[in-house]
């Protein structure tokens, strides 16, 4: 027991009946300024209160009324939250009981155990979770925006073009006609530019065939647009993986190789995707002028933040390997377990 009083990570601190401190563990002796220190062991009933910034009730996460140490064996303090401005730390959190030990000579027991840990968890996760909501809101709305445009604008603007071919045949005034063709030529290009940017918002075969499909589309994309050559090389075929998994993968790749065009002043891109014992591997590679990590980013500085969040949310690491004159090499690994079947 006294090793146990001694080598407890969680502090204790034994009061007698007017709130005279009788014994402090050495990890409660850590945690209190010397001044409230010598004050409980003079026996300051209010000692505590220069350390105590309240404890969480049923209707305030801090408060002082129906304090604890008024009333020990109350049910409601059998287990509860407590804040204490500590000497080294702050304020910090503490999970707390405090009853009485010895009903004899009315000895009562505080305890308490450091949640900073707990809450810094509990943070994390609560920030994780309201990510994916924000990622997941956004991507459904990429896609409703992509089909609108597909479906609807893309479809009144070949309408108009179709219209416009006709009207050719129906006179004879060149400079009519002259007219008529220079403005179709500017809404086809019109309508080549909103099927690109429906592409962009959310591709169709990403969500019907996967990344393969996604990829291959969109490289070439790239070529077309930009010049920019990506040598792609693949072994998923047809697997499939959670759309989750499958969106920041896809994301990354598109962010990664849109940096490389930007920056990297490359025509030249390779991009690996791969999967090997449940791990999905996307490895982005340019030999550009690279740049050397924590300089001013070239650009905002989101993209590396963005894509290390997106691979944060589903378990996965992101690395970045660059440095002037050496290229950029972006590595993502996600634990998949088990991928789908063509469906």
């Amino acid at each position: 027991m006294t090793k146990l009083f001694e080598n407890s990570t969680e502090a204790m601190f034994f009061f007698d009946r007017e709130g005279k401190a009788l014994a402090m563990n050495p990890a409660a002796e850590n945690i209190i300024d010397k001044d409230i220190l010598k004050q409980l062991y003079q026996g300051n009933p209010k000692a505590l209160c220069g350390t105590c910034r309240g404890y969480t009730s049923e209707t305030e996460l801090r408060t002082c009324l129906d304090c604890y140490l008024n009333t020990p064996d109350s049910e409601e303090f059998t287990s509860y939250q407590v804040y204490l401005e500590t000497k080294d730390k702050g304020i910090v959190p503490y999970a707390a009981t405090f009853h009485t030990i010895d009903y004899e000579n009315d000895i009562r027991v505080f305890m308490l155990r450091d949640l900073t840990r707990q809450f810094k968890t509990q943070e994390k996760f609560y920030q994780n979770k309201m990510m994916k909501h924000i990622i997941e809101a956004q991507e459904n709305e990429r896609k409703r925006i992509s089909r609108e445009l597909h479906d609807s604008v893309a479809q009144e603007l070949m309408s108009a073009v179709i219209d416009l071919r006709v009207l050719k045949y129906m006179t004879a005034d060149e400079q009519l006609l002259k007219k008529v063709k220079q403005t179709e030529v500017s809404m086809t290009r019109l309508l080549q530019d909103i099927r690109n940017l429906s592409v962009e918002l959310r591709p169709a075969a990403l969500d019907d065939f996967g990344l393969e499909a996604a990829f291959r589309s969109h490289f070439k994309r790239m070529e077309q647009s930009y010049g920019l050559v990506i040598e792609y090389e693949s072994r998923l075929a047809d697997r499939r993986y959670e759309s989750e998994i499958e969106t920041v993968v896809y994301r990354v790749c598109q962010e990664a190789v849109l940096n490389a065009l930007k920056y990297a002043q490359v025509d030249t891109v390779k991009v690996s995707l791969t999967e090997k014992d449940g791990v999905l591997r996307l490895l982005i590679e340019d030999e550009g002028i690279g740049f050397n990590q924590g300089d001013e980013p070239s650009g905002t500085g989101l993209g590396l933040f963005g894509m290390q969040e997106r691979a944060e949310l589903v378990g996965g690491t992101f690395n970045v390997d660059s440095g002037i004159g050496r290229g950029t090499r972006i590595l993502l690994q996600v634990p998949v377990g088990f991928a789908r079947g063509k469906e």
